[in-house]
């Protein structure tokens, strides 16, 4: 659960690093990253299973590549509900959703 928890604010925490470097990505402050951090945990645990069978025969024929784009339409998506926190173009979303990827990734392994 603490796991979890830590994950949650690295994850808010790398937004809110993106949206300092990266042009298009908006985020008013710490509080919106929680939400946004928190909506996108969401999403990927269960949207995005599901979309994953349902793009399989293009993401086999695409050698794995199209995950980067369902990726950031998730996180498109989920800049769109989310209040304070906004992604001007699909293409900026893919880079900002493969770096949070990254840093996600690292958080992971960090963590456990």
């Amino acid at each position: 659960m603490i796991g979890l928890l830590i994950i949650w604010i690295i994850n808010a925490l790398g937004l809110l690093l993106i949206a300092n470097f990266i042009e298009g990505v908006t985020l008013q402050g710490f509080e919106a990253a929680l939400v946004a951090a928190f909506v996108l945990g969401v999403a990927n645990a269960f949207v995005r299973p599901i979309l994953r069978i349902l793009t399989l025969p293009l993401t086999m024929i695409t050698l794995g590549l199209f995950t980067f784009v369902l990726n950031g339409l998730i996180l498109y998506v989920v800049a769109s509900v989310v209040n304070g926190f906004q992604i001007d173009g699909i293409l900026t979303a893919i880079v900002v959703a493969f770096l949070l990827s990254l840093i996600s990734t690292v958080a992971n392994s960090i963590v456990r």
